[in-house]
């Protein structure tokens, strides 16, 4: 994606983009489960691309969500707005869809912030962790209330510096936000990162117990 790109609409940038990768509209409707003509709209900039939009163009096509949220006009500089937008597009989904009181339950992510713990203690999972991280992080562009303890956590496990038992508590919820196999897929916004939200707060109060 070239400097020229700043400043473009999230139509334009779309274009751009497609235009590079040789990809379709129809492609990408396949590839984000987004209508085609949905897309076109958005691409043609004759309507507002949603979160949810936003979200699944930046993971399919490997573009911050920061920079398409700029591109489609959300506040992206002032991070309580965004927090907000999130906060409130959670809690939309949360009264109205079926996905969370079918699939997520605290007990659903606790097991698999179990199986993990395990994996932290290898080679093989510390590496993944200082390897990928970062990455998942501009894929997820930095965005909810979450993010922020995300950080603090990595840090926590870079220094190395806590008790074997709670590096394994902090491994295995970095884990759970960096390996795309959660209770809820991350392509769905809000919800897609709400599973990995409850991951560190899982964590923290763990942490908060064996201080």
């Amino acid at each position: 994606m070239s400097e020229a790109s700043l400043g473009l609409s999230v139509g334009q940038l779309l274009r751009e983009v497609l235009e590079e990768r040789s990809l379709s509209m129809r492609k990408l409707s396949e590839l984000t489960d987004i209508d085609t003509s949905t897309i076109s709209r958005i691409i043609n900039d004759k309507r507002k691309a949603t979160l949810d939009h936003l979200e699944k163009f930046a993971i399919i096509l490997e573009i911050p969500l920061a920079k398409l949220l700029q591109a489609a006009g959300y506040p992206v500089d002032d991070k309580q707005m965004i927090h907000s937008a999130y906060d409130e597009t959670i809690q939309q989904l949360v009264e109205t869809s079926e996905l969370l009181s079918s699939d997520i339950s605290i007990e659903k992510v606790e097991l698999q912030l179990a199986s993990y713990e395990a994996y932290v203690q290898t080679t093989e999972g510390r590496e993944r962790i200082l390897h990928d991280f970062d990455n998942k992080l501009k894929l997820a562009g930095g965005v909810g209330p979450f993010v922020d303890q995300m950080k603090d956590l990595f840090a926590r496990f870079k220094m190395q510096d806590v008790a074997k038992r709670d590096l394994a508590i902090i491994g295995s919820a970095l884990l759970y936000f960096i390996i795309p196999v959660d209770v809820i897929p991350d392509y769905i916004f809000a919800v897609g990162y709400l599973d990995d939200a409850i991951a560190v707060q899982i964590a923290s109060s763990v942490l908060t117990k064996n201080s």
